[in-house]
């Protein structure tokens, strides 16, 4: 028998993030964000996650303290019903004090396979801020897989690394095989799959305890795509979006994702299995519910009409 709140899905579930410390990470959760971190090297913010290495809890209402994973086990109801076996999708905020390592992330098939039953990894960024000449790396400039692994092991890296210039608004899709890394300086949300699969090719011999990073070499070069896509198959600008309504950014077979630019007023329909939503600048209300830069919750299924009202700027997304 479903629970009244199983069947109204009125509920906006409030997420309490779950903060990682990283060599490269900074202090701008901290001091930009309303959040407590736990050290001016946090690099990362796991806002809606059900990943074993960090399962958010609800912030209030009926299934406060419940974490997200066990709320997808006990109420399937308010995710669609979907017969997934978790959480599908995972967003992070991601502070990049200085580079990030070269990496690259297999797809279902591969990890499956070789990383104990995870799903693969494809992500997309919505850059936060950046310094005025910012850059990331996507891509590779390898032209073939033995090309690709003699500029690999040689270190070729200043050959073999793409690097694009980025500014504040820009999206950026990254399928799995793409070689990518975030810089120092560049702050992002990250949308994507429910992993934590990455395999480093190279880190710029740092060393955490005096011993260096692990790298994944072999298991980068099984998964890199060879040649890489274009780039303007991946960058979108979003300088321009209109406001008070849902823009589409990205739709592939793990998610869709949407900014929304919220000058006054906006009314959107959550009519997905569920719809996470993040606000990612300013405040208002959801609904009467006031929100705030650095919410992030989950519109269950049948929820209905959303209002939003004040000024503020919100990333959302679902399967």
């Amino acid at each position: 028998m479903q629970s009244v709140n199983e069947q109204s899905n009125s509920q906006i579930i409030f997420l309490n993030p779950v903060f990682k410390q990283m060599v490269w990470g900074g202090d701008r959760l901290g001091r930009e964000w309303p959040y407590e971190i736990p050290g001016d090297n946090t690099g990362e913010c796991w806002a809606v996650s059900a990943h074993p290495n960090g399962d958010c809890t609800v912030r209030e209402g009926v299934y406060m303290g419940e974490t997200l994973s066990a709320l997808w086990e006990k109420h399937p109801a308010l995710f669609g019903n979907t017969g997934l076996d978790r959480f599908p999708l995972l967003i992070k905020l991601i502070d990049a004090k200085a580079d990030l390592s070269i990496q690259v992330h297999p797809n279902d098939a591969y990890a499956k396979e070789h990383e104990n039953g995870s799903l693969g990894k494809t992500e997309c960024w919505y850059i936060l801020d950046c310094d005025e000449d910012s850059h990331l790396v996507i891509g590779h400039n390898a032209k073939d897989k033995a090309e690709l692994a003699d500029m690999i092991h040689s270190g070729r890296w200043n050959g073999l690394i793409r690097e694009i210039p980025v500014r504040k608004g820009d999206f950026i899709y990254i399928d799995p095989g793409t070689v990518h890394a975030i810089k120092g300086g560049i702050m992002i949300l990250e949308t994507q799959q429910n992993s934590d699969i990455t395999y480093r090719v190279y880190d710029y011999d740092r060393t955490v305890d005096g011993k260096p990073r692990t790298l994944h070499i072999d298991k980068s070069i099984d998964v890199i795509t060879v040649p890489a896509r274009n780039v303007e198959e991946s960058v979108v600008k979003t300088g321009s979006l209109p406001d008070n309504t849902a823009n589409l950014l990205c739709s592939c077979q793990y998610f869709k994702v949407w900014k929304i630019n919220v000058s006054d007023s906006a009314a959107i329909n959550q009519e997905y299995p569920f719809l996470i939503m993040s606000v990612i600048e300013g405040d208002g209300t959801l609904n009467g519910h006031p929100v705030r830069k650095g919410d992030h919750f989950i519109l269950p299924a049948g929820y209905g009409e959303v209002r939003l009202e004040g000024k503020m700027e919100l990333i959302a997304s679902t399967i």
